[in-house]
């Protein structure tokens, strides 16, 4: 049986960040992944690199959200380096579209509420000043305007995922993909038991699987209420440029390619399937952005389940009882890696979480009365 000073259960966007970030500090790490079947919310990940819209009654998570965006850069950097090629960052603003004036007043809400929560920099662009941001580009005759964060952008999330586990096997990491982590026997060191009788040792365990949190974390007595969201997407062929700024639903990527999505379907379906009617009014709102679409192929579309919390944002936590066993849990992976590889791996590491998450502890869950903020 392997012994490792950390063991994080769960190798998708979250687990490999958090995993990375503490092997690169000089842990000797284990990350315990799932199979090729297993649902991975990164197979479906937008890829944006995003603050909009991102901790609107919670500004602990709007600024761990801004603090990730200005970490991204020397991120993508080091990740590019890893893999060998561009991550395809690319931060040069990012839009909301409103396509009515309804849209456009309830997005304007959200903003007001945002800058009194710290987003100084997010505003709304009438028509007029979204088709000087963006030259050249045809705007369809729907779109009356957009909210406009300038620090907003995107990103190849397979690239990112690809990087953290080339990073994982550079700094000596051990990837350990195989069958569900069946039982923890709680301890110094915890013992970590799979379905086909393997097990893992470690002094201290992160528990990073998305959906398979619940569970997993019920192991050591730990409630934490994660649901599973199912999100869409649509892929084009590829197309000469003809957005040149990301937006919530619609992004060209490095690549030419036009990615389209993504839903929220919070209808409480375990599967990952698409839907005829789904992705056809995602591509018809798409076509109403950007008229060119429609003469566009769909070369791929596909759906992911990705895990939400009861209010959407991230949680984070030493369990009570068991120390050195955390949780960590959100659906923003992409966006927040530079803070999950930088600042919470640090904590981990340390024995104690940053003070930039203390708000976003699962305690606040009416049901997450059994773990202790720290």
């Amino acid at each position: 049986m392997e012994a490792y000073e950390i063991a994080v259960i769960g190798g998708g966007m979250l687990g490999s960040a958090i995993g990375w970030g503490c092997a690169t500090r000089g842990a000797r790490v284990a990350v315990l992944d799932g199979g090729d079947t297993a649902l991975r919310a990164a197979r479906g990940n937008f890829g944006l690199v995003w603050s909009q819209g991102k901790g609107d009654g919670l500004p602990a998570y709007a600024a761990w959200t801004r603090a990730s965006l200005d970490a991204w850069p020397a991120l993508a950097e080091t990740i590019s380096g890893l893999i060998g090629r561009d991550c395809g960052l690319r931060q040069q603003g990012g839009l909301n579209f409103c396509l009515s004036d309804a849209e456009f007043e309830a997005r304007r809400a959200i903003v007001s509420r945002l800058h009194n929560q710290g987003a100084d920099t997010l505003r709304m662009v009438d028509r007029k000043e979204l088709q000087a941001l963006m030259p050249g580009c045809r705007l369809g005759e729907a779109v009356v305007g957009a909210s406009y964060e300038p620090r907003d952008g995107h990103a190849d999330p397979l690239s990112l995922l690809q990087g953290f586990h080339a990073g994982l096997r550079a700094a000596g990491a051990a990837h350990l993909p195989g069958p569900e982590v069946v039982r923890i026997e709680a301890g110094r060191p915890y013992v970590i038991h799979r379905a086909d009788g393997a097990r893992v040792m470690a002094e201290k365990i992160v528990i990073a699987c998305g959906l398979g949190t619940p569970r997993v974390a019920a192991m050591l007595g730990a409630d934490i209420p994660v649901r599973p969201v199912r999100g869409q997407n649509i892929v084009t062929e590829r197309l000469p440029p003809i957005l040149p700024l990301p937006a919530s639903a619609i992004r060209q990527t490095v690549h030419g390619t036009v990615q389209i999505g993504v839903t929220q379907e919070d209808d409480g379906d375990p599967t990952p399937f698409t839907t005829t009617a789904h992705m056809a009014g995602m591509a018809a709102r798409a076509i109403r952005v950007l008229p060119e679409l429609a003469q566009a192929r769909a070369f791929r579309a596909w759906g992911a389940l990705r895990p939400m919390t009861p209010d959407g944002f991230p949680a984070y936590a030493e369990l009570d009882g068991h120390p050195g066993a955390f949780v960590a849990c959100c659906h923003s992976a992409v966006t927040l890696a530079a803070m999950h590889a930088g600042p919470l791996a640090e904590g981990i590491i340390a024995g104690r979480l940053p003070d930039a998450v203390k708000d976003l502890h699962p305690s606040r869950f009416a049901r997450g009365q059994n773990v202790q903020a720290h």
